[in-house]
């Protein structure tokens, strides 16, 4: 696929993540953030959160990793010159089955040398990130 094939409005991807609680422990050991609104519900709940919650940093990751796969699928070779987002609300992790995330792009502007997307990414159907904003630069 050549990135001016590519139309504004159209769906570049979609793709499901489920967060679990052993993904928080896991990048907290990896991050040193071991905040314990991520971790423990008691801290969480004193916090005044209705349960723990995903560290911000661990769903931007997330994002960006949707977003660099599907680059990868696009045959070209392209790289993440820019990308924003600001956290609407947390991504509420309950221990029992975790959190679905939906990471969806929909091309913004496209021609032969870059694509810019826009991302929305939902948890329960709630939007946990304003729309996000990806460059995407062919080499």
């Amino acid at each position: 696929m050549s990135l001016a094939d590519l139309t504004a409005g159209e769906t570049a991807f979609t793709t499901p993540f489920t967060v679990v609680r052993s993904d928080l422990v896991a990048y907290a050991d990896a991050s040193g953030d071991h905040n314990p609104i991520h971790l423990d519900e008691a801290a969480a709940e004193a916090a005044g959160l209705p349960d723990v919650i995903a560290h911000g940093m661990y769903t931007m990751g997330l994002v960006s990793r949707a977003v660099l796969e599907w680059a990868a699928s696009t045959g070209e070779t392209l790289r993440l010159t820019e990308f924003s987002a600001r956290f609407a609300r947390p991504v509420v992790v309950p221990a029992d089955g975790g959190a679905d995330l939906v990471v969806e792009a929909k091309v913004r502007r496209a021609d032969a040398d870059s694509v810019e997307l826009t991302v929305t990414v939902t948890s329960g159907g709630e939007r946990v990130l304003a729309p996000a904003r990806a460059t995407l630069t062919a080499n």
